[in-house]
């Protein structure tokens, strides 16, 4: 019995036809974007020919102009004789001494209160459940008053300041700390540090592999030992470069403090006032992912008899992320857009820089678009790298 030759496939549609819905897509787009291009151009041009029938002058020609002013607070020396360009390198610089400092802590301590909501104590899960309830129901702005209330009044005054470590001063100035004194030998030091890391990586790793071979996790043993591997390559690194430790130790005087590191009220204020609002929602962030795991993940790592803390960090953790991550990633973006509120509390960051560039020079239009510019930029650069870390850490499935 002969076997029917199979039908014919049916034709294709051309690429290029109108009945087909990718290319109809395609066509659509391309009328979207020509339409808001055309828009923006319109505005645009009708604005600027408005500006110069009013003698309103326009134009970024202004930056290579010299500030003019003075800004109090910098991670690198800025005179008022240098131009606008660098003055707005430092509002951006010190927008993101606030933002990546905060977006550590904040993780850090919204995931600590996150595990504290789902304890078993009462105390503890009460504690979080009102940390949660406090710092996500009162404004940011209104927090951030009354952390400047307690970092300006209720300190003492630096003529008698607080010293919780030995080199370490806190007063109403602000936070002196001891600071290592910067030399060539110091890159001995940072090389170690990595390879360190790398090390305890690697130790990490091994130990897992360990683990999923025969069943035994000791935690304790296991971190102990890769801190000591980090401490001893950094140790190594920091005699190869000829174990500078020159340090600069702030010493009280009769009316200031001096020498050392420091920080003002002001970033202090803005600092702690965007963690501690920020982790509350990190917390529930964390909460509800764990929560998302399903509870027989939860009897399986009991039947292994794992410890709390080694369930929630091979178990529960790593399939949470994949909930985790797209939402931790808004929280992220917020915090360094609430950072903006630094002008309520006299931190000169990008916002209060361009507020001054644009009080002096009249071109509002383009030091605003200066500042939508750089926060679209780390909004998209965030976005981009917690999108690739979120690729990494879903579960792959068969």
């Amino acid at each position: 019995m002969m076997i029917p030759p199979a039908p014919p496939p049916p034709p294709r549609a051309r690429a290029w036809s109108w009945r087909s819905q990718s290319f109809r897509g395609l066509v659509y787009q391309i009328l979207t974007i020509l339409l808001l291009v055309l828009a923006v151009s319109y505005l645009m041009s009708n604005t600027f020919a408005n500006m110069r029938t009013r003698g309103i002058q326009s134009g970024f020609d202004f930056f290579l102009q010299p500030a003019g002013f003075a800004i109090g607070e910098s991670l690198f020396e800025f005179d008022s004789a240098q131009g606008y360009w660098v003055a707005y390198l430092v509002g951006l610089s010190n927008t993101l001494r606030v933002a990546l400092v905060g977006i550590v802590l904040a993780t850090l301590l919204g995931t600590l209160i996150g595990i504290g909501r789902l304890s078993n104590n009462l105390l503890v899960r009460g504690l979080c459940a009102v940390h949660v309830e406090v710092t996500r129901n009162v404004p940011l702005l209104l927090q951030l008053f009354m952390w400047y209330f307690a970092m300006t009044e209720l300190l003492p005054t630096i003529e008698a300041p607080l010293k919780p470590l030995a080199g370490v001063f806190l007063s109403k100035n602000g936070l002196q700390y001891p600071l290592p004194e910067w030399s060539a030998g110091h890159w001995g030091t940072v090389v170690g540090l990595l390879a360190g890391v790398l090390a305890w990586r690697f130790w990490a790793r091994r130990a897992l592999r360990q683990f999923e071979a025969t069943g035994h996790y000791h935690p304790a043993r296991t971190h102990f030992t890769g801190l000591l591997i980090l401490l001893a390559v950094t140790a190594v690194g920091w005699l190869a470069g000829g174990a500078p430790g020159e340090l600069s130790i702030p010493e009280a005087t009769e009316i200031n403090v001096i020498g050392g590191g420091s920080v003002t009220p002001e970033y202090l204020t803005l600092l702690i006032g965007l963690t501690v609002y920020t982790s509350g929602y990190i917390a529930e962030v964390v909460r509800s992912g764990i929560q998302s795991v399903a509870y027989g993940q939860h009897e399986a790592a009991v039947a292994l008899g794992l410890p709390r803390a080694a369930e929630l960090r091979l178990v529960q953790l790593p399939q949470a992320l994949r909930v985790i991550v797209p939402p931790l990633t808004s929280q992220y973006l917020n915090l360094t857009k609430n950072s903006s509120l630094a002008v309520a509390v006299g931190y000169p960051d990008l916002v209060s820089i361009g507020s001054t560039a644009l009080n002096q020079t009249g071109r509002a239009i383009e030091c605003i678009a200066v500042v939508m510019l750089c926060y679209l930029s780390l909004s998209l650069l965030t976005s981009a790298l917690m999108n690739l870390y979120n690729r990494r850490v879903q579960i792959k499935d068969r």
